[in-house]
């Protein structure tokens, strides 16, 4: 059979994963087609924490604006509570998702950009709609059926859903991202590690006017705990905000050994008002399924000419709100690695580093998400609700920490630490920022005298601090600085498909030495000095005390690469700096094997 059509990159899938990568790839100008099963965009709300770290990449890519415009901000996110029903008894409060005092500082310190809540159907029409615009071909209703790899690309079957027939696309590359039941990752053979249907859970979609119970108390989640209700389950529930404050979704554990319950009109309504505790509530149902909680990572991401992201390879509960940001994530870290290597700027031993540097953060994310959910067994046993069978046992220990003898003050103390325990699901700001990349693609250290080592490791508690720091591997650390006397962020510098080489006064050397390297090798990096007269300025002297912290000089030199990640550093201006970075890029680019064909 002749192929169709042919491109460079063919995606799988429209989902955060697939959508980011089509707007990436069509940002950097390379060839690629996206195609999908469905015959539309996502039309439930799915994933919708969008953390600090996603921001970032949408406004590398030019579409925070659009994000910030639609999406729910982060003041109205974070009062997580924790009650018996939304109009009943309040059991706790934690505030979360950036919005305590203190971590709200640290999210100011950290990023140019605010974490909010998209959810997925607004979310993915973003990314889409600026993706086309920019020239990504897309095919609705288009369904992969497998793949045959060789020496120079990969040959896919899909199927037209509207035709019902078949027919090949031919691509240089593969990348699946369709999803936790994914075709490509199977047929590709990657290894996975974990279990799926680990636990089952019931979303009702619906809509009411609850304004008058939360409004005082913003939030995204309302968690509902009920223990031996007669509507089944595991006793505890979420009512999640969508849009502020008539559209909902509630989650509901189920055993899933014994299977989802029917999900009938009259069941839904009955669930939703008695999470909400009103017996009365106008309700509209909008849509329901069950759905089953995964802890399943891929050990690697790459097969050959083959890529997989987002829940392809890494399938969880929606705990830590870090699904939707994963995946974005992968395809930013890809898409550029590509579209070097597809014009000669990289050799192919580059995208190795795509597996290398994802496949940990994925696993990290399966286990944290997992972990999130056995750490609210804390508050069922400071409740006295573990081990005990009988709803009025369960009912009366609830109630027995409202007494005034020492075992009710007992009890409220343990509450009060089981509920604060859960800022490590909430408030995990370090765990969303923190990411350290070691690969191929990467540049350590190497003894220079004065570079001060990643600091991650002595921290106390990294998966709640961010800890900004410029050693390679980690994301460049956010100052502002000014550009014509407007502030701008240090990221602000970066990215857009290039390499940035960041510097100061007395680094200027580094100018000529980029021109000789591009001259050479045709990569071009743009050098910029920060510094009093300079296009860039640090009125706030933030920038230089974190180098002078990292212990780089003013002319010392930190080569970023074009995800932001800090790919090579060196404390001051070496003898030859044009081999020097012709040396760093040279390794981070696998142009290794380029030179040796040449």
């Amino acid at each position: 059979m002749t192929p169709a059509f042919t491109t460079d990159v063919l995606v799988v899938g429209t989902g955060p994963a697939g959508a980011a990568m089509a707007l990436a790839l069509a940002t950097y100008g390379v060839d690629h087609v996206v195609i999908t099963r469905y015959a539309s965009l996502a039309t439930e709300p799915r994933a919708h924490i969008t953390n600090q770290r996603t921001m970032e990449v949408l406004r590398d890519l030019g579409v925070e604006d659009r994000v910030v415009a639609q999406a729910t901000p982060q003041h109205l996110m974070g009062t997580t509570t924790f009650c018996t029903s939304i109009a009943g008894e309040e059991l706790g409060r934690l505030r979360s998702w950036g919005n305590d005092p203190l971590v709200q500082a640290a999210h100011d310190l950290a990023s140019p950009s605010r974490m909010c809540d998209m959810p997925q159907n607004l979310m993915e029409p973003v990314l889409v709609t600026e993706a086309t615009r920019r020239g990504t071909p897309l095919r609705y209703q288009t369904e992969y059926l497998s793949h045959r790899e060789d020496a120079d690309g990969v040959t896919v079957t899909v199927r037209d859903r509207l035709r019902d027939d078949t027919y090949e696309i031919r691509a240089r590359y593969l990348y699946g991202a369709d999803g936790g039941r994914s075709r490509v990752a199977e047929n590709a053979g990657l290894p996975m590690r974990g279990e799926m249907g680990v636990a089952g859970s019931l979303n009702i979609l619906f809509r009411a006017d609850l304004s008058d119970l939360v409004a005082h108390r913003p939030s995204v989640l309302y968690w509902v705990l009920q223990p031996g209700s007669d509507i089944g389950g595991i006793g505890m529930g979420v009512v999640r905000m969508v849009r502020p404050w008539d559209e909902w979704l509630t989650i509901w554990g189920y055993d899933v050994a014994d299977g989802p319950p029917d999900l009938s009109e009259e069941f839904t309504t009955d669930l939703v008002r008695r999470l909400v505790g009103v017996d009365d509530l106008e309700v509209e149902i909008l849509g329901s399924s069950a759905w089953t909680v995964n802890h399943m990572a891929a050990e690697r991401y790459d097969a050959g000419r083959v890529f997989c992201g987002g829940d392809a390879v890494h399938r969880h509960p929606p705990s830590n709100g870090l699904g939707s940001n994963t995946s974005i994530q992968d395809s930013f870290n890809l898409a550029w690695k590509l579209a070097f290597v597809l014009d000669g700027r990289a050799g192919p031993g580059l995208l190795d580093s795509y597996s290398a540097e994802r496949a940990p953060i994925g696993r990290g994310v399966v286990d944290r998400a997992n972990q999130s959910i056995g750490e609210t067994a804390r508050i069922f046993e400071a409740l006295g609700l573990a081990g005990v069978d009988d709803p009025a046992r369960m009912r009366a220990n609830m109630a027995a920490r409202r007494g005034s003898d020492p075992d009710a003050e007992k009890q409220r103390r343990a509450l009060r630490e089981a509920i604060r325990f859960k800022v490590y699901e909430f408030n995990a700001h370090g765990f969303e920022l923190n990411h350290r990349y070691v690969s191929g693609a990467v540049v350590p250290d190497d003894g220079d005298a004065g570079l001060r080592p990643d600091p991650l490791p002595a921290t106390a508690d990294a998966t709640l601090e961010h800890v900004a720091t410029t050693a390679p591997g980690a994301r460049l650390p956010h100052a502002w600085v000014t550009v014509g006397g407007r502030e701008r962020s240090t990221l602000d510098l970066t990215g857009d498909g290039r390499f940035t080489l960041l510097t100061g006064l007395g680094g200027e050397a580094w100018r000529d030495a980029a021109a000789a390297v591009a001259a050479d090798t045709g990569v071009t990096v743009d050098v910029v000095l920060v510094g009093p007269g300079c296009a860039v300025e640090d009125p706030y002297g933030d920038w230089a005390a974190r180098r002078e912290a990292d212990g780089l000089a003013d002319a010392g030199a930190l080569l970023v690469r074009p995800d932001q990640h800090v790919a090579w550093r060196t404390a001051g201006v070496p003898d030859d700096p044009a081999g020097a970075l012709a040396r760093a890029l040279a390794a981070v680019l696998a142009r290794t094997a380029i030179e040796e064909r040449a």
